[in-house]
């Protein structure tokens, strides 16, 4: 099989095309790349129920606390009274009943410990009847792991809070451990903001591993916070940005839409995870941090006044007061990543640590919305458009297609968006699509854009290959069979670049047995982060970017006829770069060639090549995952079911 390449380019690739999409969904965030240990750390967490437009929440502010060592040791009240911060009032009243009672926490599937490793806690206390020493430490079956102690200060006497900080150093690894916060004598103080962070974690905020693994993908951009998260599940559920730019302690805590997924009669609208919280820890400023620390564009997702679609029917009516203030929201978060210090915003981001701005570019105006008559979604993103553009002509808006690509919320989207831009060419930028289809879809709609018109540019916002022959949320899901089928679409989408100038895998983060919804890029336990085949893929689209794509004429629906799908570019420094995939259970030889005919050698090859059930997981995590060759000749040989990149000088 020969494959002709020529030099003739066709069109330019965008330099984000690859990026990723991060909301706090599977514990991504709380529990995922937050390095936080500590779970409902500030006793503000809310137990939820319910279903689509009947949901309701029950305080359980001592969910994941106890008294240590046993139940009769100490009595713990989550009380208000005099908080810390009155937008999070609720505080544990601690009484020891005996010297060194304390209390502990289960921190999601216990604290793990890596040995000669630093760990800084802190929480606030307030003496009530007990003036002493407090102990933090680290406890499993009886042993000690990690310990320290402070004293209460003085000024207790008088009842204030008072914030301590230490840092303890772990004697040997540990994992399923329980965090404690022990008096040295009997009597009652109140605690509240208990935090146990390792002192490896970036900028003090992000797990390392996690943090790596992520900055390695080289993503382009980050689309955040959502998703669902942003329009959440009611309108008192939304997430609202400016509570995040406030100090860590004021930051509201707020129930995650993802706690009340697959509720159903069957389980009494009561999932296992109905305790999933999101305490902000990551928020707003953090989410810029974190696209500035990775190298990768911001494209924050704005809220237009309406809860999820899929699960609620509330939203604001256009023009009321509270559909006013979130299109200033809107303006403010612009102002607030762009304006410089002399701006009330730009202010902000400088006081909490940023003095440069953050370069803001791109904008997402609604998350997966679609046209209804009663909340006329259209007419809420004319509004925004003309509000944004007004001020900052400059942001490129992104607009929703809806939650699919097979329906009339989709057509009609397309229909809106292109008879507006005739008439304001500043209209939109790109269009959000998004698509979870079984792995054949993929390979059916290689050519899904090549006949797309190229007035307005595609955001493919959220898409992964979903295998229906494996039903669970669990790391068996990112096998190698949806993996291949992505790196043959994104053959397509990189063919199609000059319509198609974003793209995003999603979700971005899962943590095992804290999932609810797989497959995901990325997967972690309490020890270790790891990436899935698709993340693979995604990294390799990433590393091998062109600058444009080389003319590969009709030769491409031949190849595609016999399983194998491709796509070919040249760099900046003028390497060719070719793309293929043989999705066979056959081995296929394919010798290159120059348009005249002349073979063209490789200096390298790049492979990811597996069994189509095999996936990745912390035992196993480079079990799919690509494999280079420097030694290369004339003729590719592809394995059956491989990707393969090929590096022509």
């Amino acid at each position: 099989m020969k494959l002709t390449v020529s030099q003739k380019k066709t069109t330019p690739i965008s330099k984000d095309l690859i990026g990723v999409f991060f909301e706090d969904i599977n514990y991504g965030a709380d529990g995922g790349i937050y390095a936080e240990l500590i779970e409902n750390r500030n006793f503000e967490f809310v137990d939820c129920y319910g279903d689509k437009g009947d949901y309701y929440t029950i305080f359980d502010g001592g969910y994941g606390w106890n008294a240590y060592p046993a139940e009769d040791s100490a009595r713990l009240q989550v009380v208000c009274g005099s908080p810390v911060s009155d937008e999070n009032p609720h505080y544990l009243r601690f009484t020891a009943n005996e010297a060194g009672a304390g209390f502990s926490n289960q921190a999601y599937s216990g604290i793990t410990l890596k040995k000669g490793a630093a760990y800084n806690v802190s929480f606030y206390a307030r003496a009530v009847s007990f003036l002493g020493e407090i102990t933090a430490k680290v406890v499993k079956d009886g042993v000690t792991y990690a310990e320290g102690s402070v004293h209460m200060a003085e000024e207790d006497k008088m009842h204030y809070w008072h914030k301590y900080t230490l840092t303890v150093t772990a004697s040997d690894d540990v994992n399923g451990a329980l965090f404690v916060l022990a008096l040295a004598e009997k009597g009652t103080a109140e605690f509240d903001f208990v935090s146990m962070i390792p002192a490896d974690a970036v900028a003090g905020v992000f797990r390392k591993d996690t943090f790596e693994i992520l900055k390695s993908l080289k993503p382009a951009f980050m689309r955040f916070p959502g998703g669902c998260i942003v329009e959440g599940n009611t309108m008192s559920n939304r997430y609202r940005f400016k509570d995040t730019l406030k100090r860590i302690e004021d930051r509201k805590c707020n129930w995650n839409r993802w706690a009340v997924h697959n509720n159903r009669k069957e389980n009494d609208f009561h999932s296992e995870f109905s305790h999933y919280n999101q305490t902000l820890g990551i928020g707003y400023y953090e989410f810029f941090l974190l696209c500035d620390l990775i190298g990768a564009k911001p494209l924050p997702v704005m809220n237009v006044g309406m809860a999820c679609q899929y699960q609620s029917y509330e939203y604001m009516e256009i023009g009321s007061a509270e559909f006013e203030q979130m299109v200033q929201d809107t303006l403010d978060l612009i102002e607030f990543a762009n304006g410089d210090e002399s701006s009330k915003w730009g202010k902000v981001r400088a006081q909490l640590g940023h003095k440069a701005p953050f370069g803001l570019e791109y904008l997402g105006i609604g998350n997966e919305q679609w046209q209804m008559d009663n909340t006329d979604f259209f007419a809420r993103y004319k509004i925004f458009e003309q509000r944004i553009h007004a001020k900052y002509p400059e942001i490129k808006l992104i607009g929703s297609a809806g939650p699919d690509v097979t329906s009339n919320h989709y057509t009609d989207a397309w229909e809106f968006y292109r008879k507006e831009k005739k008439n304001n060419p500043n209209f939109v930028y790109a269009i959000d699509e998004h698509y979870y289809m079984p792995p054949q879809w993929f390979l059916e709609h290689n050519d899904f854009y090549d006949n797309y018109p190229r007035d307005i540019k595609v955001f493919a916002g959220e898409y992964a290959a979903h295998d229906p022959e494996i039903n669970i949320a669990h790391v068996s899901k990112n096998n190698w069979k949806a993996g291949i089928s992505e790196a043959a679409f994104l053959t397509g989408i990189e063919r199609n670049a000059d319509v198609v100038a974003l793209s995003s895998y999603a979700p971005l983060f899962a943590r095992v047995n804290y999932t609810q919804w797989a497959p995901d890029l990325i997967w972690m336990d309490e020890n270790t982060s790891w990436g899935t085949p698709s993340y693979y893929v995604q990294k390799l689209f990433s590393k091998f970017h062109a600058e444009s794509t080389l003319d590969l004429g009709d030769q491409i629906e031949k190849l595609r006829a016999q399983g194998i799908y491709c796509s070919a570019g040249e760099t900046e420094d003028k390497t060719t770069i070719v793309k293929l995939v043989n999705t066979t259970e056959n081995e296929v030889s394919i010798d290159l060639e120059n348009e005249e005919g002349k073979a063209l050698t490789p200096v390298k090859e790049t492979v990811m090549c597996a069994a189509l059930t095999d996936y990745n997981c912390a035992k196993n995590p480079m079990c799919v995952a690509p494999k280079e060759t420097v030694e290369c000749s004339g003729k590719i040989k592809m394995a059956p079911q491989s990707f393969i990149i090929v590096e022509i000088k």
